[in-house]
């Protein structure tokens, strides 16, 4: 009979706690807060519910190499900007002012850029989004861009192909990167959930890797990764990581949730594929290939040396 209570209060707990209202992630669901987790975005919004979602996890082997995809052409990402850094009740987001834009890379149309946010773990844990062969990167950050012919987002999503964003992946560095540090310092006066505060000038190209760095990426159709989670963006995630250091990762942890409680865990769970095709850059290719000449010519140099 005991083996049974456990179950017993369980089962009550869940019916319970049943998600409702709002949409939340899972890390701010209790049963003080009753919310809809990532599993029940469909009851907020019919669209999470659709066939190409996002994010993804990509399984490499099993992408496309496509020729097509060709280094993106970056228009104006060396503008120094000022703007505001807001908590925004899920995520610390940056409104871009400039006219910077991305094209090429067989993009449909030239986009520019309208905002920046990030998705993180808990204080330097896993927190990406999207996934690569089931690894998941501390954070995520996504620069969202629009058809260049739009003047708002809600117009450009209408657009099957009207939002293109850049997503890039974040992995622990042993020493700080500097030229973060004007959204790190920025963190501490925007903890509370629409606390905002002015950004020391910065540019989107000090926030990312070099452009020379930028060649290698994988290309899919998908969906905005938050409630209405439309499917109108055409995603590029790029392999080469920006490095942050522990304490700069763990100061995205002191942001809070509109309920007060500490902001992590703030991304969606990877979703099904359902047939869609992931494709890679050339670029990506050679990259692996060449690391693997390197690595067999290092072996082979290692085997010719006299004892």
């Amino acid at each position: 009979m005991q083996q049974l209570v456990l179950p017993v209060l369980l089962a009550s707990f869940w019916t319970v706690c049943t998600g409702s209202g709002d949409w939340c992630y899972q890390s701010q669901f209790t049963c003080d807060h009753l919310c809809n987790v990532p599993e029940n975005w469909n009851h907020v919004n019919s669209a999470c519910g659709g066939q190409k979602q996002s994010p993804i996890n990509i399984v490499t082997r099993k992408t496309f190499k496509d020729d097509r995809l060709t280094p993106l052409k970056f228009q104006n990402y060396e503008e120094i900007f000022r703007s505001t850094i807001i908590n925004n009740g899920h995520s610390a987001q940056v409104q871009i002012p400039t006219v910077s834009t991305i094209s090429r890379g067989d993009l449909p149309d030239e986009y520019k850029a309208v905002q920046f946010h990030l998705h993180w773990g808990a204080n330097g844990g896993p927190g990406s989004e999207h996934t690569i062969d089931g690894e998941q990167y501390p954070m995520e950050l996504h620069i969202v861009h629009m058809k260049k012919a739009y003047s708002d987002l809600t117009t450009a999503l209408r657009d099957t192909e009207g939002v293109a964003v850049l997503g890039f992946f974040y992995e622990v560095s042993s020493s700080s990167n500097r030229k973060y540090e004007p959204i790190i310092s920025a963190l501490q006066n925007i903890q509370a959930t629409n606390g905002n505060t002015s950004l020391s000038p910065i540019s989107l190209a000090q926030l990312i890797p070099s452009e020379k760095n930028l060649t290698a990426y994988y290309r899919y159709k998908g969906s905005l990764t938050t409630p209405g989670c439309t499917e109108s963006v055409i995603w590029t995630l790029f392999e080469n990581p920006i490095p942050l250091s522990i304490e700069q990762l763990q100061a995205f942890s002191k942001l809070q949730f509109n309920d007060g409680k500490q902001m992590t865990g703030n991304f969606r769970p990877v979703q099904p594929l359902n047939g869609r095709k992931v494709y890679r850059s050339g670029s990506a290719v050679i990259l692996a290939n060449s690391a693997i000449l390197l690595a067999t010519i290092a072996i082979a140099l290692g085997l010719s040396e006299p004892n």
